[in-house]
């Protein structure tokens, strides 16, 4: 079945930049679909919203939006009506009126989740250590040392923010449930997934599968995209 009609865009989350999507870029791309890693600036859902419009204004679609972490109430807040589906990947998916900081309290938190607060400038860093107790702790040790040098901080302002009807109550939905996910609650992703109506499915993987099990990110992405190709074409249906 040919997916090179379907553009994939990929949304990396706090603390992360593009790069984290490379072990899933090359997959795709070898599958003969367009994939795009969307930047975001990480300094308030507007903005992060409007930044991923700008991408979309780029594509001719359809296409298939994939949100890690707090990139899921991103993904959730575009009115681009070229998307056709929405994929979360470990994310936060907020309701109407919910912001994503609400949703990633809602849960019990992990030992080992860190307690952060944000810079004199309103952004919140990782430390170094976080990364391996809790980011990415299935990550080597050389992906964690690239992890915590390209970070991105992201603001607070980001997180406080509610968004207004999310595009998952009005588009097909998948959501990848991180088991061992130190960051976001698998309980809250199962609640989430749950509540959107989401195929999902579950894996144990940690908060980047996207780095350390890029395999499982790739098959559900594909899901995604077969799905939009038969439901555009009918007759392709097997």
């Amino acid at each position: 079945m040919s997916t090179n009609r379907v553009d994939v865009v990929l949304v990396h989350g706090a603390w992360a930049d593009g790069s984290s999507w490379r072990k899933v870029i090359g997959p795709l791309k070898a599958d003969g679909i367009n994939v795009v890693a969307a930047p975001l600036p990480l300094t308030s859902l507007t903005d992060d919203v409007a930044a991923l419009d700008r991408v979309l204004e780029r594509l001719d679609g359809p296409v298939v939006l994939v949100g890690h972490a707090y990139a899921g109430a991103v993904i959730a807040a575009t009115r681009d009506p070229k998307v056709a589906s929405l994929v979360y990947v470990a994310a936060l998916a907020p309701d109407e009126g919910e912001s994503a900081g609400d949703v990633f309290h809602r849960g019990q938190p992990h030992p080992k989740s860190p307690k952060l607060a944000p810079d004199p400038h309103g952004m919140v860093w990782l430390p170094d250590e976080v990364f391996a107790n809790a980011f990415a702790q299935h990550a080597s040790s050389e992906e964690l040392a690239i992890l915590a040098a390209a970070q991105r901080p992201i603001a607070v302002a980001c997180i406080g923010a509610p968004i207004e009807r999310p595009l998952w109550k009005d588009r097909p939905s998948w959501f990848l449930i991180a088991e061992d996910d130190r960051m976001i609650a698998p309980e809250t992703q199962h609640f989430t997934a749950e509540r959107m109506g989401a195929r999902a499915c579950t894996r144990p993987v940690d908060h980047t599968p996207q780095v350390t099990a890029p395999q499982d990110v790739v098959n559900i992405v594909l899901d995604a995209v077969r799905d939009v190709v038969t439901t555009a074409h009918p007759a392709r249906r097997s």
